[in-house]
């Protein structure tokens, strides 16, 4: 195994890595408005449902069409971000690595 030197001052194990991209999520703030609005369209569905339940048919609808629409967005910004880093990186989305 090489020993970190004054040209590659950062040493990657590639023999023993599995993913490029472990922690992803965490070091690349820009996902983190994709995964509010999916969190967002979660906590949604729970208020579609319960008004479903007690009738409130028009509350409803608003919740369930803010659901949607906050899993598509947040679901198309993870998508986009994580797109924007395999550009940078030359890779193309659906390249095969890792696992």
């Amino acid at each position: 195994m090489a020993e970190p030197n004054e040209i590659d001052p950062v040493h990657v194990d590639n023999e023993r890595t599995n993913r490029s991209h472990v922690g992803e999520a965490i070091t690349d703030g820009r996902n983190y408005p994709g995964y509010l609005l999916i969190g967002l369209g979660l906590a949604t569905l729970g208020l579609t449902l319960v008004a479903a339940g007690y009738g409130f048919r028009g509350w409803a609808v608003i919740a369930g069409c803010v659901c949607v629409i906050s899993f598509v967005v947040g679901a198309l910004a993870i998508l986009l971000e994580h797109r924007r880093v395999k550009r940078l990186e030359g890779s193309e989305l659906l390249d095969q690595e890792g696992h």
